[in-house]
C-alpha cells in the first residue's frame, strides 16, 4: 500500500523579537560565521524587510533584504540546515522577488556570495540571477583568513 503524503502548509511571517531566538539558532547551524544578535536587532531597527518561512511553529528558513534608491539588496537568505534541498531557497527567492518588485522604483535585486558556495551560487543563477563582480576579501573564513564574494544582480524592472 503506498503511502499518501500529506501536504505541508506553509506561510510567511514577518520576524518578531520573540522569534529572534530560532532564528539565531539556525543561523549558528547553518553557517561557519553566522550572523549574530546584533545583525538581526540593527536589521530590525533599520525596518529591513525580515520575512521567516515556518511550517506550523518550524522556521524553515528567512530572508533579510534592505530597500534602496532603485534597488533592493538581498543581506542574508538562510534555510535551516534540516530543510535544505527541498525547494524552500526557491520559495524564498520567489516571495523575495516579488516583494523587491512592489517596492516603487526597485530595478535590480543585488547579493553577494560566497565564491566557495556554489551550490548556492547554482539556486541564484536558476532563479535568473547573473554574475557581476567579486568583491575581493569580502568575508571572514577560517584561521583569520578571508573569502572572495561574487557580486549577483536580478533586474526586476521590464
Amino acid at each position: 500500500m503506498n503511502a499518501v503524503l500529506k501536504p505541508i502548509e506553509v506561510r510567511f511571517e514577518t520576524l518578531t523579537p520573540d522569534r529572534l531566538d530560532a532564528v539565531l539558532q539556525v543561523e549558528q547551524q547553518a553557517y561557519a560565521h553566522p550572523w549574530v544578535r546584533r545583525n538581526f536587532d540593527d536589521s530590525l531597527a533599520a525596518g529591513y524587510q525580515i520575512q521567516l518561512l515556518l511550517a506550523g511553529n518550524t522556521l524553515l528558513g528567512y530572508f533579510v533584504a534592505m530597500k534602496g534608491v532603485d534597488e533592493v539588496h538581498l543581506l542574508n537568505i538562510t534555510v535551516a540546515p534540516d530543510y535544505q534541498r527541498q525547494g524552500w531557497a526557491q520559495m524564498l527567492l520567489d516571495a523575495l522577488t516579488l516583494w523587491a518588485r512592489g517596492q516603487g522604483g526597485a530595478q535590480w535585486l543585488w547579493l553577494e556570495v560566497r565564491t566557495g558556495n556554489v551550490r548556492a551560487i547554482e539556486v541564484y543563477e536558476a532563479h535568473g540571477y547573473r554574475r557581476v563582480g567579486l568583491r575581493k576579501n569580502y568575508y571572514p573564513a577560517v584561521q583569520g583568513q578571508r573569502e572572495d564574494a561574487v557580486v549577483m544582480s536580478l533586474r526586476l524592472g521590464q
